[in-house]
C-alpha cells in the first residue's frame, strides 16, 4: 500500500511537470512566431526601400552631369544590402551585424546620393524624384518603426527564455536568446553642421 502512495506521488509531479512543460513549450512557441513574424515586418519593409532604389538612381541618372561614383556606390550597397537574407528562426548575434552593416552602407549612400542632389536644381524640381523622395523617407519612418516592434518581441521572447523556470524548459527544448537591433556606432553623437 505504501509504494502504491509513493507512485501516485511520483504520477502527480510527472504529470505537473507535462502540463507545465507543454504551457511553457507553447508560450515559447507562441513568442517566437511574434518574433518572427516581426522580422518578416522588417524585411518586407527594407525590401520595399531596395524596391524603390532603381527608380530613384533612373530618375537620377537623367541628370547628365551627376556624380557617376555616387550613383555606382548606391548601386553596389543596394546589392550587398539586398543578398544578405536571414533567416529568422536561425537569427545569430553575427548574421544580425552583418545585416545591420549591409543595411547601414545602403543608408548612407542613400544619404549622400539625397545630399549631392541638392546641387542639381532641375532634379530637385523633378517630380518623380520628389516623389520618390517622399516615398523613400516614408520608408526610413517604417523601417524605424518594424526595427522597434522586432526589438519588443525579441525582448519579450528573451525574457521567457531567461526567466525561472521557463529558462530551464527552454534548455531543455532548445529555444536560445535572440539578437536585436541595435544603434549604429557613433549614432549617439550629434552630426556635425558646418556652412562654410
Amino acid at each position: 500500500m505504501k509504494s502504491f502512495g509513493t507512485l501516485g506521488i511520483v504520477v502527480a509531479i510527472l504529470a505537473v511537470l507535462l502540463i507545465a512543460g507543454c504551457g511553457s513549450y507553447n508560450g515559447f512557441v507562441d513568442a517566437e512566431e511574434n518574433m518572427e513574424q516581426s522580422w518578416a515586418n522588417v524585411e518586407t519593409q527594407y525590401q520595399r526601400r531596395a524596391d524603390l532604389i532603381p527608380n530613384l538612381v533612373n530618375t537620377v541618372k537623367g541628370a547628365a552631369d551627376f556624380e557617376r561614383g555616387t550613383l555606382e556606390a548606391v548601386t553596389n550597397a543596394r546589392a550587398k544590402a539586398t543578398s544578405i537574407n536571414i533567416d529568422a528562426s536561425n537569427l545569430t548575434p553575427e548574421a544580425m551585424q552583418q545585416f545591420q552593416e549591409a543595411q547601414s552602407q545602403l543608408s548612407t549612400g542613400l544619404g549622400r546620393l539625397l545630399a549631392t542632389a541638392e546641387n542639381y536644381p532641375e532634379l530637385k524640381s523633378n517630380a518623380q524624384f520628389q516623389e520618390l523622395q517622399a516615398q523613400l523617407e516614408g520608408t526610413e519612418n517604417r523601417i524605424a518603426v518594424a526595427r522597434d516592434r522586432f526589438n519588443e518581441e525579441a525582448t519579450k521572447f528573451n525574457k521567457k527564455v531567461r526567466r525561472f523556470p521557463g529558462t530551464v524548459f527552454a534548455t531543455i527544448f532548445g529555444f536560445q536568446e535572440k539578437p536585436q537591433f541595435e544603434a549604429q556606432a557613433g549614432a549617439s553623437n550629434a552630426p556635425e553642421v558646418n556652412f562654410n
